[in-house]
């Protein structure tokens, strides 16, 4: 009896252990997978249309005259985090002036995912930016104790417009925020525009005031995923901004803003080096990743796409080698727009481009998540209060209460609507210069395969998976979603 009860017990042990062991995910398969094609293309009334339903069939070796994509499921990168928007007060302000009907219509189109691109990103500023119809602070001048901090000023526009995005979204959005300058009595120049630098006796001062931001957002119901260290900290701004060299921003993370968010309980807050273009990211990131003490604290670096203000085209090498040289940290695009408002351009399929073209080499270079600057301006392309004046995806006019939508705003959507949260990119690559893609694997199974031509021809494509194909067609200066 001893023996066979014994004989029972390892059993039953067996089973639990067995019980326990995590389940394995099944591995991407395109047995009996339909191919839904979404496509936005010139020239055409295309916009994120369903254009084309395809199945695969068996692939034999493709040739050199044709143009394939190659998807390699096994081959997984990094975990998506989500696209959005930024939420400014230029972008609060304007939201304000439209009609309810005009509101609805704005945040289903950005935040449901149904109906609309399905934002799942938000980024929004600590105190004033250059999107602000003046500048403004949340303390009075001189407080270096931070006893008037209040976030009255956001009350008005910008937090009311953040509480509906979160709501369309479905009741989270991934926040994170960024400073563009201290107050003027904290800076070297004395001035909240125009650079200057933040004066080592108010280290401890900005420190605190970030947590004060934080809180006082969360308790409003916003709860704030992270904060860059500062907007563009490489340049002397006609707007709100503050220079910190590499050195100056490891060393205000390590013995300042990293310990007082932890100090204050705030250390689940991610911070996030660098904030500005990819020329310079690189060495930002060999100094303050170096630094074992200040690297502890970072998330992992954002950058911005404005480097072509040189004439030099998009650095987008130096992403991917941040990321092969500091596997472990994130990354994030944290702003990009087309500058120079012109009305006249409001459907220049160009702006479009330049955001696939973004999106498509950034996540394929190891970004995780991906935000573009204001989600809505005006007919002018502000308010600005430095006449920086910009275009977004969506503007509306304030005279006859329309929106316009861009071609920026279709293109991001070939990718937020379609890639959700917590997908694993993988691998694709493409036959033909002709031709750019990217690939995620969605946790409920099915792959989103975005295929851009860039050309003034359309283009036949094959899609192969393993030993599986399908055929497809993409118009000339197009841009589609595989759903299969």
């Amino acid at each position: 009896m001893k023996k066979n009860s014994f004989k029972i017990l390892c059993f039953l042990f067996s089973l639990m252990a067995f019980a326990q062991q995590p389940k394995t995910k099944k591995e991407f398969t395109t047995n009996e997978k339909k191919i839904t094609v979404y496509t936005t293309a010139e020239n055409s009334n295309l916009r994120i249309t369903s254009t084309d339903n395809l199945t695969f069939s068996a692939s034999k070796q493709p040739l050199e005259i044709e143009a394939s994509v190659f998807v390699e499921p096994s081959k997984k990168f990094q975990t998506f985090m989500g696209i959005g928007g930024a939420i400014t007060d230029a972008s609060a302000e304007i939201f304000a002036k439209l009609s309810k009907e005009k509101q609805t219509e704005f945040l289903n189109a950005y935040y449901d995912k149904n109906k609309g691109i399905g934002y799942s990103l938000l980024r929004t500023t600590i105190q004033s930016s250059d999107f602000s119809s003046g500048s403004y602070s949340y303390i009075e001048e001189g407080d270096k104790d931070l006893k008037t901090f209040s976030i009255d000023h956001d009350r008005q526009y910008r937090i009311p417009l953040i509480k509906q995005a979160i709501q369309t979204a479905g009741g989270k959005l991934l926040t994170y925020v960024a400073p563009w300058s201290p107050n003027a009595f904290m800076k070297s120049n004395k001035d909240v525009l125009k650079g200057g630098t933040l004066l080592p006796e108010y280290y401890q001062t900005w420190a605190n005031f970030y947590v004060k931001f934080i809180k006082a957002y969360e308790k409003e119901g916003i709860p704030i995923w992270g904060t860059s260290t500062q907007n563009e900290p490489m340049a002397v701004q006609t707007w709100e901004s503050c220079i910190y060299t590499a050195e100056a921003e490891r060393d205000f993370i390590k013995d300042f803003l990293g310990p007082t968010l932890k100090k204050e309980k705030l250390g689940d807050v991610k911070i996030i080096a660098w904030d500005h273009n990819r020329d310079l990211m690189n060495h930002r990131a060999n100094v303050i990743y170096s630094d074992p003490e200040a690297s502890k604290y970072v998330w992992g670096m954002g950058f911005h796409w404005y480097e072509n203000w040189s004439g030099g085209a998009s650095m987008f090498d130096n992403v991917a080698k941040v990321k092969e040289a500091y596997p472990n940290k994130g990354l994030m695009f944290t702003e990009g727009c087309v500058e120079k408002f012109d009305a006249k351009k409001y459907q220049f399929w160009g702006n479009g481009e330049r955001y696939g073209i973004s999106m498509i080499n950034d996540f394929n270079n190891g970004t995780a998540g991906w935000t573009d600057w204001n989600i809505l301006l005006d007919q002018n392309g502000g308010p600005n209060h430095v006449g920086n004046f910009c275009f977004s995806p969506i503007h509306a006019d304030t005279t006859t209460g329309e929106l316009i939508y861009t071609p920026s705003y279709y293109y991001i959507g070939h990718f937020s609507k379609f890639i959700r949260l917590n997908a694993v990119r993988v691998s694709s690559a493409v036959s033909r210069s002709a031709l750019l893609s990217t690939s995620f694997l969605n946790t409920d199974g099915t792959m989103a395969t975005i295929v851009m031509n860039q050309t003034d021809k359309e283009v036949t494509y094959n899609l192969i998976i393993a030993a599986e194909k399908t055929v497809v067609r993409i118009p000339a200066h197009a841009i589609q979603t595989l759903v299969y």
